[in-house]
């Protein structure tokens, strides 16, 4: 009898990041144009490392496949967020929040997992170069990069199950920009304690082993990289794993604040402000941060400049 008292929810209403008008456009201008130089960036990662052979090896084999996640991750949520930002209304359907849900963390687990895989091929890389040729291969890296992504998106399918089993009555404001587990969660008409240790469950499988293995590999190459005689080999080492630890650092400390943080002690508006550092920041930095001072990339721009250079000197 007390289950057919419910009325169910059919619909969220999303409260996003600014009830004010004048603050809703300024913020879909400036979040529009990260959205798009965002996109390019990681288009032009991808792109780069297709047409460069120099940049045929492991390490850009796994940033492609992380630029592919951010920029499926982005349009999984930006374009929601800035229509809502445009037209002041926030509402989204039942279906559709779960959807929007269940692509979001999927894509974001496996961008954890696959950040735990590209630590381990710099740890094979720098500290037994001889047997890394052999070790990661091709087939060794299809198999991480499958493990990554199919991992993300089965273990996803466990948390979104268990959240949604739960009944939905009122109320249904989310105060957040998407639906996102840990909010929407807050909504459900039924004790969550089982669901929340699912889910603390599955964030340790995502989030905390990979970085486990982060720490681990680069704990040994720090070592590895003291040993070296030439400064510059160190400098070589230091500058790529200096990158991958800034994107480790941005997208590990904000998830975890965001999944792994007692609910009791989070203020009001704690979850949409995390969520727009590893939303919105992270996955335009990502392009800029592994690019900045790249070498090998930087000569493929240049190749791919010098080429388009010659094209239109010949068309002309």
């Amino acid at each position: 009898m007390g289950a057919e008292n419910h009325t169910s929810v059919t619909e969220f209403i999303l409260l996003g990041l600014s009830s004010h008008r004048k603050t809703q456009i300024m913020l879909f201008v400036v979040i529009r144009i990260i959205y798009l130089v965002t996109i390019l960036g990681n288009l032009v990662i991808i792109l780069l490392v297709q047409v460069d052979s120099r940049l045929h090896a492991p390490m850009y084999f796994f940033l492609t496949n992380l630029s592919g996640l951010e920029i499926c991750f982005v349009t999984s949520t930006v374009p929601q967020m800035l229509a809502h930002l445009l037209t002041g209304n926030g509402t989204i359907s039942f279906t559709r929040c779960a959807a929007q849900m269940y692509i979001a963390l999927s894509l974001g687990s496996s961008e954890a997992l696959l950040l735990g895989a590209m630590a381990y091929d710099r740890y094979l890389a720098i500290c037994h170069p001889l047997l890394y040729a052999v070790v990661m291969g091709k087939w060794r890296q299809l198999q991480l990069a499958f493990v990554s992504w199919a991992g993300g998106f089965l273990l996803s399918i466990m948390n979104v199950g268990c959240t949604f089993r739960l009944p939905f009555c009122g109320p249904n404001r989310v105060n957040h920009f998407a639906c996102e587990l840990p909010v929407v969660l807050k909504l459900a008409c039924a004790d969550t304690h089982i669901t929340e240790g699912v889910i603390f469950g599955a964030a340790i499988l995502i989030l905390l082993v990979p970085l486990s293995v982060i720490l681990a590999s680069y704990g040994l190459i720090l070592s590895s990289i003291f040993q070296m005689q030439s400064s510059t080999g160190r400098s070589k080492a230091f500058s790529t794993c200096a990158s991958h630890l800034a994107v480790v650092t941005l997208f590990y400390g904000t998830v975890i604040s965001m999944y792994m943080r007692p609910r009791s002690s989070t203020a009001p508006d704690f979850e949409k402000r995390i969520a727009v550092f590893y939303v919105v920041v992270t996955p335009l930095l990502n392009p800029i941060i592994y690019t900045l001072r790249n070498k090998d990339v930087h000569l493929a721009v240049a190749k791919v400049l010098q080429r388009r250079g010659l094209q239109g000197k010949a068309e002309l």
